[in-house]
């Protein structure tokens, strides 16, 4: 590990200084940010601890939806009695990912801005455009069993690890931010992250020395809410594909629909698309295969990874079935 300054932040305005200075780095519970660290693949010359910050709260808002500090951790909004009950959504994505060790440390902010598990991106021998920009991607024809099908790019196809960022993008979640001149800003969920294009090194929207404050749902929607994660073992494993699902639904039509993937692109992918097709359909297996392949029609494989394409169509009507108690 490369040697490097560390500043524990005393308030919301001297952290978004400092992190704007060139090759600083927020951190908070460190999971993601020290493991690549050691590997040098991050390198700050400048860590801002922000545990300090009074960014741990959980609170009503005036629209009867909920505002989630940046630092309280996965294990707590879990288990927050409010989450479990009108939004059991993000309870279920929370609970599937990491361990219980990690989800203690892990929190809401630094979940949104975990970086990919790509296995090239981790491995300094091989290119990497979202390591070193125009290096290549190795990915494309290498091991890219892990990798993303929607949304990519032949300069990068890696794919975003978050399960929490997926139920937070059914459920149309809203980030609030700060800079370092106090200007603040709120950002829809779905348009925090960046699509790779030719720069897939620029992950999001945000700017230096930005810092994520909260994340605000709005409402409990109407409908059932399911979470489904596919992987290779039944804990302690990144997603190969999963669903977050909100349906309501009236005998045997489906009124509304809300869908996001995990597993698929470089962001939790909301799919419009299953979302018009399911609107008024029948509880079916047709109508849900439809829906599938309505979600899927732009998707790409490379190769390892063809296999996602069916199974999210097939994961997709498994989450669907179980939404509805159907087929």
């Amino acid at each position: 590990m490369k040697p490097f300054r560390y500043e524990k932040a005393s308030g919301v305005a001297a952290a978004c200084a400092s992190a704007a200075e060139p090759a600083a780095k927020f951190i908070a519970g460190g999971t993601n940010l020290v493991d690549l660290m050691k590997l040098q693949i991050e390198t700050p010359a400048h860590l801002v601890d922000i545990n300090a910050l009074p960014l741990r709260g959980i609170e009503e808002t005036s629209e009867n939806g909920l505002r989630i500090g940046a630092l309280v951790s996965n294990s707590a909004l879990a288990a927050d009695i409010r989450v479990r009950r009108q939004y059991p959504l993000l309870s279920q994505a929370l609970l599937s990912g990491a361990s219980g060790h990690l989800r203690n440390k892990a929190t809401t902010g630094g979940n949104l801005l975990q970086r990919t598990r790509c296995p090239y991106f981790y491995d300094t021998t091989k290119p990497c455009n979202k390591r070193v920009r125009g290096s290549g991607c190795a990915a494309l024809h290498g091991l890219n069993r892990m990798n993303a099908v929607l949304g990519v790019s032949d300069n990068c196809i890696a794919a975003h690890p978050s399960d929490m960022a997926v139920a937070m993008t059914a459920l149309g979640a809203q980030i609030e931010t700060v800079t370092r001149d106090g200007d603040t800003r709120t950002i829809p969920i779905d348009a925090l992250y960046r699509a790779p294009g030719d720069t897939p090194d620029i992950e999001t929207v945000l700017v230096p020395g930005e810092l994520i404050r909260s994340v605000v749902l709005p409402p409990p929607p109407s409908g059932r809410q399911v979470y489904r994660k596919v992987r290779d073992r039944a804990s302690y494993a990144f997603g190969l594909v999963s669903v977050a699902m909100i349906v309501a639904h009236d005998n045997d039509r489906v009124r509304t629909a809300r869908v996001a993937f995990g597993g698929l692109s470089y962001k939790p992918w909301r799919s419009h698309e299953a979302e018009a097709a399911l609107a008024g359909a029948t509880l079916t297996r047709a109508s849900y295969d439809a829906a599938g392949k309505a979600a899927l029609k732009n998707a790409r494989g490379y190769g390892h990874n063809n296999f996602k394409i069916p199974l999210a169509r097939r994961t997709l009507r498994a989450t669907l079935a179980d939404a509805t108690e159907s087929i």
